[in-house]
């Protein structure tokens, strides 16, 4: 019988560029269009070879994994997900290693903070050992690009290029015909001690796996949404609100409101006298009135009177009054001006 595939998410960080979001919740449950960044990660698999078989394991940081756990238990309770702990950030590859007795036969993985749009069929019929999904960008430099030959195999994976001769960046998403070999060269990696500033980094564990003859290649992505810091959860939004994610069409009336499109309103939210969009997310249980909402997002069981906000984020429980201006709100917070 085949191995299940195994969808592997790193999500261990702490989130410090998603805070203050992050002080009270780790940050794949960070609200965006209608659903979590974590919801959206998950949705994205959903053309993957086996989904319905496949097999979850996320790599939760030594805090706040709980919450992670409560909302798959709500959201997903009939999907197999195992958990493992990474205790302390030393890095992408200790995470995975910190994963291993979950990690056989063939292994998806992407990072917690990269959301793309792809069509993962192509799986079922692929016999080579990896592939990188990559994107052309104008500027590589800040990024990790893949080297290719001639044939369209990577070569090497080469972290924040001097160069922008070769412009393939790799997005955080990778193919693994068999689990195994990426933990046996993760074993390599730190018997040699590869790490930059004490972190060991994947993309080192991946050139041990092309030294040792394994062969990885490439899959562009014409979207390549990033979810891992403020100014970039808000251009998310508007794109995934742009592209399907919007329930315009099916809002009941609204009491005396006007509503600019693209816009996503949670069924059980309550919004009267208000002027929301474009581009605003409002998620369940959340109260505006009185209020102009553009560009925003806002968490569960927010309340928001009297306010005109824009190019904001607020937590759940978040209560705002009588205030104009942008806001980028933690948990319970309230602003009362």
């Amino acid at each position: 019988m085949p191995k299940p595939l195994k969808i592997v998410i790193p999500m261990a960080g702490y989130g410090t560029r998603l805070r203050p979001l992050t002080w009270s919740k780790p940050k794949p449950l960070i609200p965006l269009a209608g659903g979590t960044v974590l919801d959206h990660l998950l949705n994205m698999f959903r053309t993957v070879p086996g989904f319905d078989s496949a097999e979850f394991v996320f790599i939760l940081g030594p805090t706040m994994g709980d919450q992670i756990q409560d909302h798959m238990a709500e959201h997903y309770p009939d999907w197999h997900v195992d958990y493992a702990i990474q205790p302390e950030m030393k890095g992408q590859s200790d995470a995975f290693w910190q994963a291993r007795q979950f990690l056989h036969g063939p292994m998806l993985m992407a990072f917690s903070d990269t959301l793309i749009e792809n069509d993962f069929s192509f799986l079922q019929d692929d016999a080579i050992d990896g592939v990188a999904w990559v994107k052309p960008v104008p500027d590589p430099r800040r990024f990790g690009v893949a080297e290719v030959n001639d044939r369209g195999e990577v070569t090497r994976l080469i972290e924040k290029p001097q160069d922008i001769t070769n412009n393939l960046v790799v997005v955080g998403c990778y193919y693994f015909k068999e689990a195994e070999d990426l933990v046996a060269a993760i074993e390599e990696q730190v018997r040699r001690n590869v790490n930059l500033r004490g972190e060991f980094y994947l993309a080192d564990a991946i050139n041990i796996l092309l030294e040792q003859g394994k062969q990885m290649r490439t899959e562009k992505v014409d979207t390549w949404l990033d979810a891992g810091t403020l100014q970039a959860i808000l251009e998310t939004n508007q794109y995934l609100l742009e592209n399907g994610r919007e329930n315009t069409k099916f809002l009941p009336e609204l009491d005396q409101c006007d509503i600019h499109p693209p816009v996503f309103i949670h069924p059980t939210a309550r919004v009267s006298q208000s002027s929301i969009g474009p581009h605003v997310s409002i998620g369940a249980g959340a109260v505006v009135s009185g209020s102009s909402l553009k560009n925003a997002v806002l968490a569960p069981n927010c309340q928001v009177n009297a306010s005109t906000l824009a190019d904001s984020i607020l937590g759940q429980n978040v209560t705002v009054s009588e205030f104009s201006g942008k806001l980028f709100l933690g948990d319970d917070s309230v602003v009362n001006q």
